[in-house]
């Protein structure tokens, strides 16, 4: 689902349930090893996916741990992104001379909880989706502006090194499956004019993605380049 989301030089790999007896590689073993079932399904059926994109770009299985703040350790001249949520797991990598960063997020496509959407939209993006509301109904928009934060800030992390807010970004939505990340906080490592992204839903799924090519100003990665929130 979110390969349609992304360009042809992205290699994606999903899952819909948690195969059994999956591996873990390396220091992943120890990172869940006193972690609930759930979390440890979610992170193992991750990184199985991770593993199969990698294959696509010609890499063997290796180890991808936790970094800074959680996020993944692709390997050198990798970028990529995870997600997950219940009945999906997805990850996506490109090559750094393809892409200098992506970001991918999946939600369950309901509306979120009572309060929530006030701690991350501001007042222009709450009139925003209020009024794609009454054009589309039957997307929850609330939540797919969750889930498109969730990617923006997954591209930003490995290009910046740092946190990035929901109130970071203001984004903008268009009914034609796009669309455009403002940034609030500067950095002169990302692009000025923000960021791009495209979104689906697909029964109860929502998904996004974002991609930075690699013809925007570019300067040094920083080391370790990883993406997303803790996965």
């Amino acid at each position: 689902m979110i390969d349609l989301l992304l360009p042809s030089a992205v290699s994606v790999a999903e899952a819909f349930h948690d195969p059994p007896d999956l591996p873990l590689l390396g220091a992943e073993v120890e990172e869940v090893s006193r972690a609930v079932d759930k979390r440890r399904r979610e992170f193992t059926t991750a990184r199985w996916c991770a593993r199969r994109a990698l294959a696509g770009l010609g890499f063997g299985p290796v180890p991808i741990p936790r970094g800074e703040r959680g996020a993944p350790v692709w390997p050198d001249r990798v970028v990529g992104s995870m997600t997950h949520c219940a009945g999906y797991r997805a990850a996506a990598v490109a090559r750094d001379t393809d892409l200098r960063s992506l970001g991918i997020d999946a939600e369950d496509h309901l509306p979120l909880p009572d309060g929530v959407l006030r701690l991350v939209a501001s007042e222009g993006e709450r009139a925003h989706l209020a009024e794609l509301a009454r054009t589309r109904p039957e997307v929850h928009w609330d939540r797919l502006l969750f889930s498109a934060k969730e990617s923006v800030y997954k591209a930003w992390f490995p290009l910046t090194r740092r946190w990035l807010g929901h109130e970071g970004a203001e984004l903008t939505f268009a009914t034609d499956g796009t669309f455009a990340a403002r940034l609030l906080e500067y950095d002169p490592r990302v692009p000025a004019e923000g960021f791009t992204g495209r979104w689906a839903v697909d029964g109860t799924l929502v998904v996004t993605a974002v991609t930075v090519p690699p013809d925007r100003a570019r300067l040094p990665d920083p080391a370790g380049a990883g993406a997303g929130r803790p996965v």
